[in-house]
C-alpha cells in the first residue's frame, strides 16, 4: 500500500516583504531574485522602495516601512538587509498590540553605530526593544557573512543572541552586495519555503 503524505508547512506564507538597506534600491543587488522566486512560487512578494536610500532619514523610512508592514499577520515575513532591518525593527516596535508575524529574517542585521559609516550615526543613535519584539515574531532569523566589511560580525551575533535569532553564516559573502558576488540568497528562500 502507498501512503503519500503531504509536508506539514510551519507558517502559512502568503506576503513577504523585502526591505532594503543604505544606498540601495528595489532592484539592487539580491532583492529583485528573490521577488521573482517568491512570485512564481505564487507568494506576494514586494520589495518597498525607501526614500532617499542613500541619506537616509529615520522617521520617513519607518513610515514607508509601517505603511508597508500594514497590520502583519502570521502569513506575513519580512526580509530585511543591513539598516533596513533596524528600520523594520523600528516599525514592528511601534504597532498597537496585539499583532502577529510569521517571520523575520535579518541579512547582515545589527544595531548600534558603526565605524565603517558614521554618515549613519545620528539614524543609529536610538536603539529598539528587541527582546519585546521577538516575542510576538513567530520565527527569526539572522543571516551573516564572515567577510562583512560593514558590519562586524560580533553587531549582528548580539542582535541575533538579543532576537533569540538562529544564525546562519554564510562564508565570504561580504555585506551581501552584487559588488561581493551575491545575485542571490538560496538562503533565504530556503527559509521562506520550509
Amino acid at each position: 500500500m502507498n501512503i503519500t503524505t503531504t509536508p506539514v508547512t510551519p507558517h502559512p506564507l502568503r506576503r513577504v516583504l523585502i526591505v532594503h538597506g543604505y544606498a540601495a534600491a528595489p532592484d539592487a543587488h539580491w532583492f529583485p531574485w528573490l521577488r521573482d522566486s517568491l512570485d512564481t512560487a505564487g507568494v506576494n512578494a514586494t520589495v518597498v522602495t525607501l526614500p532617499t536610500p542613500n541619506a537616509p532619514k529615520a522617521a520617513a523610512w519607518t513610515a514607508t516601512v509601517s505603511e508597508a508592514i500594514g497590520v502583519p499577520d502570521a502569513g506575513t515575513w519580512i526580509v530585511a538587509h543591513s539598516l533596513g532591518g533596524i528600520t523594520v525593527l523600528r516599525a514592528l516596535a511601534a504597532l498597537t498590540e496585539p499583532w502577529q508575524l510569521g517571520g523575520l529574517v535579518l541579512v547582515s542585521g545589527f544595531t548600534g553605530a558603526l565605524k565603517s559609516l558614521p554618515v549613519l550615526d545620528e539614524y543609529l543613535s536610538t536603539d529598539i526593544d528587541a527582546e519585546r519584539i521577538a516575542k510576538i515574531i513567530s520565527v527569526r532569523a539572522m543571516v551573516r557573512s564572515d567577510a562583512d566589511a560593514f558590519v562586524p560580525a560580533a553587531a549582528s551575533d548580539e542582535l541575533a543572541q538579543r532576537l533569540n535569532a538562529e544564525l546562519h553564516i554564510q562564508p565570504g559573502a561580504g555585506h551581501f552586495l552584487t559588488e561581493d558576488g551575491v545575485h542571490d540568497l538560496p538562503l533565504v528562500l530556503d527559509m521562506l519555503r520550509q
